[in-house]
């Protein structure tokens, strides 16, 4: 099983470029199953969870056919040979829900496995089954899956979600395009990559209003066509690169990247004493002093800070002067990364949802194991400010979101290699 070895102590200069928010890409390759004709991506990431994905759509018939070393997918679900999505594909990623919806849109039908992916609390199930049931959809929880038909097609309706879910939100907004009627879902996630899928979709021929705020209005149409849609910059990816140089010190520019992407990110780093300064081709980052200040973090639904830099924003804080409170209102479970930093000499107490991270002049290099996908990429960094060297095991969950991490940080000139067991 391969390790991430990092050594720490050198500051770091150049330009990374910003892959396509993973995040959305697996929002959008569903998309797909609502239409006869091709959709076309363009700057999509490559990934483990892009892989993942690809197979749980070619399980059910689409043609998925990739070029440009994998940054353009054409997928095509014109003839598609099955509804049912299965446990074995379904429990490696929880992104695998989202061809819920737009099975029953186009199908009318669909058997779906409850799904996997990194163990951060429960993420119930509940919300998607309720959305589309208020459109007519008859649900039914049998053996560990979703079993769902709408005879007749699915209906506009109101839809008022009692929790800003992103997961929900695309789920219905998928269904609702080829539903009867108008349907409207309150209380919507707004997050950039709901905005993206709302492009993508009317770009196929939908007609939707309202992406971006928390109602978005959905009215139904027949079909949908084929369309060509880049993957919008993968704002978790920038933010955990912009905190690069603040670890390691020097200076980074981060291409592609967009100040509306990252917006409250950007207003802890500067409260941290971190520049963040646009350029032509993406956003530019140095620490203004020798050690970052603290700050306190609360993660809510977007625009709020987001819950996926939570560990990342930790492992900064743990050499930043003073002491930060962080408090995580998304997901539980999500400070199992704080023993592997505490291995690393990081004075942080954890109580519930909330961790105490009390800054110290310098971590130290040890051998840490990965417990999700996020907290991965935070041992990672905090080896680019840790004394000696870092071993980062079990960094399986890493390649489910970062592609290339090691070239990429190698390449503005951090110490990092990849070893094979």
């Amino acid at each position: 099983m391969d390790s991430i070895v990092v050594t720490g102590g050198t500051p770091l200069k150049g330009k990374i470029a910003i892959a396509g928010a993973k995040n959305a890409a697996l929002t959008l390759m569903p998309a797909t199953l609502l239409s006869e004709e091709p959709l076309t991506l363009t700057n999509a990431p490559r990934l483990s969870d892009i892989k993942t994905m690809t197979a749980l759509l070619q399980s059910l018939g689409v043609e998925v056919t990739s070029m440009q070393d994998g940054k353009v997918q054409v997928l095509s679900s014109h003839a598609m040979t099955s509804t049912t999505a299965d446990y074995e594909i379904v429990r490696k990623m929880r992104a695998s829900n989202l061809v819920l919806g737009p099975l029953l849109a186009r199908h009318h039908r669909a058997v779906v496995s409850l799904p996997g992916g990194c163990a951060i609390g429960a993420r119930p199930m509940d919300i998607h089954v309720t959305a589309l049931e208020a459109m007519g959809a008859e649900i039914e929880l049998k053996d560990g899956y979703l079993h769902a038909k709408a005879p007749g097609g699915l209906k506009g309706a109101k839809v008022p979600l009692r929790f800003a879910s992103v997961g929900a939100t695309e789920n219905v907004l998928m269904a609702a395009t080829l539903a009867k009627g108008t349907t409207v879902i309150e209380n919507a996630a707004r997050e950039p990559e709901i905005v993206d899928l709302a492009k993508c979709l009317r770009s196929m021929g939908a007609q939707i209003e309202g992406e971006g705020t928390s109602t978005i209005t959905i009215q139904g149409v027949d079909r949908l066509g084929a369309a060509t849609h880049p993957v919008v910059t993968d704002r978790i990816e920038l933010g955990t690169y912009m905190l690069a140089p603040v670890f390691a010190g020097g200076e980074v520019e981060c291409l592609g990247g967009r100040l509306d992407l990252v917006g409250s990110f950007v207003e802890k780093l500067d409260a941290a004493g971190v520049d963040v300064t646009e350029t032509p081709d993406g956003l530019k980052v140095k620490r203004r002093t020798d050690r970052a200040k603290a700050v306190d973090v609360t993660t809510e639904v977007f625009p709020g800070f987001p819950t996926d830099l939570q560990a990342q924003m930790m492992a900064m804080l743990c050499t930043a002067e003073g002491t930060s409170v962080l408090e995580e209102k998304i997901f539980e479970n999500r400070f199992m990364h704080a023993p592997e930093l505490i291995r690393m000499g990081a004075d942080i107490e954890v109580h519930g949802g909330i961790a105490t991270v009390r800054g110290v002049e310098r971590l130290k290099g040890a051998p840490v194991m990965a417990t999700d996908l996020r907290a991965s990429v935070s041992l990672i960094l905090a080896g680019l400010a840790a004394e000696g060297e870092t071993t980062v095991s079990r960094i399986y969950h890493l390649d489910r979101g970062y592609e290339h991490i090691e070239e990429k940080l190698s390449a503005v000139g951090a110490k990092i290699e990849r070893v094979s067991a």
